[in-house]
């Protein structure tokens, strides 16, 4: 009876120590997230970061809230009018506004980008974490395919899609996903490649977890801080990508409605007659957007390393 119950004893102490270590664990993990957490609210890049991108949301959102011109409307300065008083930002050359266009024109680059990018971002997640884990054939097989396709540059890709299957939005969201499954995955694999070794995961082994426990519970909250740098990264490289297959025509069916991609494409040759407001100001638009997410991807990367 005495060695049943100092086993019993034993076994007691030891889970209210592994429960005591666990507990210090997320408190420590926790006071790690406040700090990273601090950094990042006190990046001036992170704020003016947030400032840019939250007026193209706002924009994208609730145009008519700035802007009492329709995208459409032909306005009474006529068209061609230089930016000043009559038209902030001058007029095109069928009379529409410049400035309205602009705010309308944030639209589907906002529609398009996000979702492409968040499909991007789950799938190359979890092929990454299955490939580094498991490893094997299936890393083996995987990797092969991954390098087929990253040996196609990505505007010729995305032309051939988008060609093929149509201009509708949903393959327009569904081609820029696919470009970018790829180099998130390569990211992700060699981050759980790294965690796959650590003492963690070998004590999960050794308790009996499942592989599909080890990776979602395990490894994945790890390399979550990787997960939202490439989410934030690949962001900024949808909103190009998507700007310059509406240049190029590979976007909607009517080339008269507010796009930024759109309007640089149908006004640039006239930069050369001097009439360069209504294709620099969108090309400014879809800068400055890529600007405010990438200030936003690196004062993340810092807060996460600090």
């Amino acid at each position: 009876m005495s060695e049943t119950s100092d086993l019993a004893n034993g076994d007691a102490a030891k889970s209210e120590l592994d429960r005591g270590s666990t507990t210090s664990e997320r408190s420590a993990k926790n006071q790690i997230r406040r700090e990273q957490f601090r950094v990042l609210y006190r990046s001036p890049g992170f704020l003016f970061g947030v400032l840019i991108v939250g007026f193209w949301v706002f924009a994208a959102l609730w145009p008519s809230l700035l802007t009492s011109v329709g995208p459409k409307e032909f306005v009474e300065a006529g068209p061609r009018v230089k930016p000043g008083s009559e038209a902030w930002l001058g007029t095109d050359k069928n009379g529409w506004d410049v400035y309205a266009r602009i705010i309308y024109g944030a639209r589907p680059i906002l529609i398009v980008a996000p979702i492409a990018t968040a499909m991007a971002v789950i799938v190359g997640t979890m092929l990454g974490l299955v490939m580094g884990y498991y490893r094997g054939w299936v890393d083996e097989v995987l990797s092969r395919v991954i390098e087929a396709i990253l040996s196609i540059p990505i505007i010729l890709m995305a032309i051939l899609v988008v060609f093929t299957f149509g201009r509708s939005t949903p393959v327009i969201i569904g081609t820029i996903a696919v470009l970018f499954v790829p180099a998130i995955t390569r990211t992700i694999r060699s981050a759980a490649i790294a965690e796959s070794d650590l003492d963690y995961v070998m004590s999960a082994k050794m308790r009996g977890e499942s592989g599909l426990f080890i990776v979602g519970r395990e490894i994945l909250p790890n390399v979550t801080g990787l997960v939202v740098v490439e989410l934030t990264v690949r962001l900024g490289y949808a909103v190009f990508t998507y700007a310059t297959l509406a240049f190029l025509g590979f976007v909607g069916s009517n080339i008269t409605d507010a796009d930024w991609g759109i309007d640089v494409s149908q006004n640039y040759e006239q930069i050369v007659r001097d009439i360069w407001w209504p294709s620099i100001f969108p090309a400014i638009a879809i800068a400055s957007l890529v600007i405010g997410v990438n200030l936003i991807a690196d004062s993340i990367d810092k807060a996460l390393k600090s």
